[in-house]
């Protein structure tokens, strides 16, 4: 693709570390500037990355040399930062989820096609060979017509070893908005958009006692749900079931399985980006391991936005913000369900992002990928913006 994609990171928190290995391997992407609320954090990056500078938030999205935002900030600045890159004339990638809400998610996705600027979203582990192995083994009808799947998460909960643990269990967090993006992504990549979602939840107790670091001992309140179950109804027909809990203890339930006429799939953890793709078809006496098949290989954080620079002017990257905006429509309309007890029908919707080939390391910065039509572009941001 030629010239790379000269990027800005804001926000250099404890994230930033996964993306900054992958850049110095990815030679579709050029990092130039660095900013954070608390300067020092910015001078350390800039200090041990050679030709990078660390800037204020607003130098930053008004320098020229400045093509794409990464915005490492916390989910509730994540539309605030985007709107104002995007204001700037530039491309913006945000770590999960796209905003807040759909609400805010909508007006970032908006001001983008106004701007003719691109969005992308983590996860981008759906890029990996992990979940596209098993998204080719279901393209090639290994499995027959899926018919379901099923999606479980589950840990005893994040106070047990992150000394701040606060945010988990307040109104925009919970293991659902966590982790929930890793789950709904991979299954609208394996399987589809969803046109409807039912959900429940519940949580187990009132306070939490954080296990680790300076504040070990101390307990903080849950206002929000921390078991959350949900039925997705898949466009094709196919019914997902999705758990994820706090409050439960360990699991034997494969991460992702997908289950077809003709067989079932066990899928890796959607939070990782490679792992083992196993496959029972009807009639066979055991389990066998796929060979790795499809995917961006010895990939990581941060292959998102290189996909992303190879993605043709005009239309959708695979870890874009259209999808981005469908998991969190589909996660938020689960709570909504929880609420009232009622099915809740989904706005939007997302193409399964164009598959990714068998992809090497040297090849991953070059790759230009075949994708979707401009009609079906232009029928994504009409559901988006309805």
């Amino acid at each position: 693709m030629g010239k790379p994609i000269n990027v800005g990171i804001i926000g250099c928190g404890a994230i930033i570390a996964q993306y900054l290995t992958n850049f110095r391997r990815l030679h579709a992407v050029e990092l130039v500037a660095v900013a954070d609320l608390d300067p020092a954090r910015a001078q350390a990056v800039a200090n041990d990355y050679e030709g990078v500078r660390a800037v204020s938030v607003d130098e930053l999205i008004a320098a020229d040399d400045v093509d794409l935002v990464l915005n490492l900030t916390i989910p509730a600045a994540h539309a605030d930062i985007a709107l104002k890159a995007i204001a700037a004339g530039k491309s913006v990638y945000g770590e999960k989820p796209l905003a807040a809400n759909v609400m805010e998610a909508r007006q970032v996705l908006e001001a983008a096609a106004k701007a003719g600027v691109k969005v992308g979203c983590a996860p981008d582990t759906v890029l990996g060979t992990g979940i596209q192995t098993a998204r080719k083994a279901i393209d090639d009808g290994l499995i027959g017509a899926p018919i379901s799947a099923t999606a479980t998460m589950v840990t005893p909960g994040h106070e047990r070893w992150h000394p701040n643990p606060d945010f988990y269990y307040q109104p925009g967090g919970g293991p659902l908005l966590d982790m929930g993006p890793y789950y709904v992504s991979a299954l609208v990549t394996l399987l589809g958009p969803v046109v409807s979602v039912i959900g429940a939840a519940s949580h187990t107790r009132n306070e939490r006692t954080i296990g680790s670091g300076p504040r070990a001992g101390e307990s903080i309140p849950v206002t929000t749900d921390s078991h959350v179950t949900g039925i997705l109804m898949h466009a094709s027909g196919a019914l997902s079931t999705l758990l994820m809990s706090f409050d439960a203890v360990q699991s034997k339930s494969p991460n992702i399985e997908i289950h077809g006429e003709l067989g079932s799939l066990v899928v890796p953890d959607p939070n990782h980006f490679d792992g083992d793709v196993q496959l029972f078809l009807l009639g066979a006496e055991s389990w066998e391991t796929l060979p790795v098949s499809a995917g961006y290989v010895d990939s990581g954080r941060g292959f998102g936005i290189a996909d992303l620079a190879a993605t043709a002017a005009g239309s959708e990257p695979r870890a874009g913000g259209v999808l981005a905006f469908h998991a969190l429509e589909v996660m938020e309309s689960i709570l909504v369900s929880a609420r009232t007890g009622a099915a809740v029908p989904i706005q939007s919707t997302a193409a399964r992002p164009d598959p990714v080939p068998l992809i090497n390391l040297n090849q991953a910065a070059t790759v230009e990928q075949t994708m979707p039509s401009e009609e079906i572009r232009q029928e994504e941001v009409q559901a988006i913006s309805s």
